[in-house]
């Protein structure tokens, strides 16, 4: 099944939804690639449930409270005493250091190669700056 994006002004275009234009990706390597970074990219009380840090039914009371006062989920677990600022900060860092970025994951996809990822990230933010208003002219 196919799903066609509309048409999106230059400052909303996500960089899938521009290489998808310029022809160089389609709309399911898009959605295989973000499935890549939803396997990958995992939340912080997800984390911490892996090591037994946190149950499900504490993560649920601080997606609650985070729904209500848009705190950083790690402050409303420090807050509420289910982890230690330690464990936040660990837990942040292994995040940080797994990371798979959208175009990342379309290189290990297969689907686009490291050298046209890095030009078309380079163009892609020239075209978001220009459409802004932010190019400096």
């Amino acid at each position: 099944m196919s799903y066609e994006y509309p048409d999106i002004a230059v400052k909303n275009l996500l960089f899938g939804q521009y290489l998808r234009r310029k022809g160089l990706v389609t709309t399911e390597d898009i959605i295989n690639a973000r499935l890549m970074q939803i396997r990958n990219n995992r939340r912080l009380g997800e984390l911490a449930m892996a090591r037994g840090w946190i149950t499900q039914e504490q993560i649920d009371r601080v997606l609650i409270i985070q729904e209500e006062t848009m705190e950083k989920f790690g402050e409303i677990a420090i807050k509420e005493g289910y982890l230690t600022r330690g464990q936040v900060e660990e837990l942040l860092k292994e995040q940080q250091d797994n990371y798979l970025f959208f175009g990342e994951a379309l290189v290990k996809l297969g689907v686009i190669s490291q050298d046209t990822l890095i030009r078309e990230l380079k163009l892609y933010n020239q075209l978001k700056l220009k459409g802004s208003g932010r190019d400096g002219n």
